[in-house]
This record gives structure tokens, C-alpha cells and sequence, in this order.
């Protein structure tokens, strides 16, 4: 992860830009009392999904319960070939 200020982010936009793209770091971009964080959009997408299936509680629950099921070995292998 990179901290840096927002002077130098705009100084620099394409050295950050190809940190979050090509090497997947995180970028802080500080202005005063107030920041912001450039991700890659991959990241950005996978948190948005998240948020999406957490914010049913019946889907909270069927993920959490089948996770739970999971780790305790509670399931069965099945070949997708035959579904």
C-alpha cells in the first residue's frame, strides 16, 4: 500500500495508475484531514458483489451457514459433468 499526497498523485498519476493496475497496490491519496484509495477495479468489484450478497440477511445466512457447513466437512463432492 502507498500513501501519498493529492499534489503528488496528480504530479504522477500514470507512476500510481500502473501501481494499482499492473502490480494490484492499493494507493491512499491524502488531501488535508481527508483521503481517498485508488483500487483495482477487480478489488473494487469483488467488495461491491459483497456488499450486494450481504445486504440480504437471508442470503447473509444461507452463506455464512454453508461456510460454516464447510468447514465442518457437512457436504458432498458431486462431478459437474454429471449434473
Amino acid at each position: 500500500m502507498t500513501s501519498v499526497t493529492a499534489t503528488n498523485f496528480r504530479s504522477n498519476i500514470k507512476h500510481y495508475m500502473d501501481l494499482v493496475i499492473r502490480d494490484s497496490q492499493e494507493v491512499i491519496i491524502n488531501r488535508g484531514n481527508e483521503a481517498a484509495v485508488l483500487i483495482p477495479m477487480d478489488q473494487y468489484n469483488a467488495i461491491k458483489e459483497t456488499e450486494y450478497l450481504m445486504s440480504s440477511k437471508e442470503m447473509e445466512t444461507t452463506i455464512l451457514t454453508g461456510m460454516e457447513d464447510i468447514r465442518k466437512g457437512n457436504f458432498e463432492e458431486v462431478d459437474i459433468d454429471e449434473l
